[in-house]
């Protein structure tokens, strides 16, 4: 009998020192995670700032071009001249635009990773947690309670499987089992950067099955929560179409003109002005 507990008593420490040591290994991962993300925030805000400053060589060369054809002689040369350095500004538009739609790609997958090893640090911690109070246990003799504050190892995938398998089944048509993904996701995984996407595809689940009171409540909480999400204009959009399918032409006219207001440039405020127009005055 002494000697299994010995055994134990020398197994356990060694038993808790891989998960401890695989734990560190993951804050350390997370860490330089967090910092590429950073870099990669810092790279595109440093990008972004360029727009405005090639708008404003396209609005001086606009003044020129007036300007030339008011007084200049020679105004089919300027006109040609002016014409090509508009035609180069352009193309500088689509490259940094490119460039910041891959910065955005590149951070959303960032954010996914960072979502998984925080996930996965989180198991870790329980588990180490879990084995050294088996560890006092075994020493002192006893069987101890677990603690109070002491943290249940997740079960179950990491948020970018749960999210993808829920977006999978939304493809697919499976509106149920979609929401049933999605709202397990926002359950498990508030906080996680794709929780204002999952809140939007509930709402489209919701819209696709008709249920247009159950959508509105779902973009509204897109809206609410993460107002300044790539999905915020859907999501408006969605509502001003979940009320123009409701009958109640008055909100969802209401709805539409905000779109227009509150996300001009958008694929969305253009839409919501095609809607507008071919709703009766």
């Amino acid at each position: 009998m002494k000697a299994s507990v010995m055994t134990i008593a020398v197994l356990l420490p060694l038993a808790a020192c891989a998960p401890q040591a695989e734990l560190v290994k993951m804050r350390g991962e997370m860490n330089d995670l967090r910092a590429e993300v950073r870099k990669e925030v810092r790279d595109t805000q440093t990008r972004v700032p360029d727009i405005s400053g090639i708008q404003k060589r396209v609005d001086q060369l606009e003044d020129t071009v007036r300007k030339g054809s008011e007084g200049s002689s020679d105004v089919n040369q300027r006109l040609a001249d002016q014409g090509a350095r508009f035609d180069q500004l352009v193309t500088d538009l689509q490259i940094l635009q490119g460039k910041v739609e891959e910065n955005n790609f590149r951070l959303k997958e960032l954010s996914q990773k960072l979502d998984d090893k925080t996930y996965k640090v989180a198991e870790l911690a329980a588990r180490v947690d879990q084995l050294e109070n088996r560890l006092k246990s075994q020493s002192s003799g006893t069987t101890a309670a677990p603690a109070a504050d002491a943290k249940p190892v997740p079960k179950g995938p990491s948020p970018s499987e749960a999210y993808q398998q829920a977006k999978a089944d939304f493809d697919k048509g499976s509106f149920d089992l979609a929401i049933a993904g999605f709202e397990n996701y926002l359950a498990l995984f508030p906080d996680a950067s794709q929780a204002d996407a999952a809140q939007y595809w509930l709402g489209e689940c919701w819209y696709s099955k008709k249920e247009y009171g159950k959508a509105i409540d779902a973009f509204e909480k897109v809206l609410k929560n993460h107002p300044k999400s790539e999905k915020a204009p859907g999501a408006r959009l969605k509502i001003g179409y979940s009320y123009l399918n409701e009958k109640n032409a008055f909100r969802a006219k209401e709805v539409l003109n905000r779109v227009i207001k509150e996300h001009p440039g958008t694929r969305e405020a253009e839409l919501a002005k095609e809607k507008l127009a071919k709703m009766p005055k």
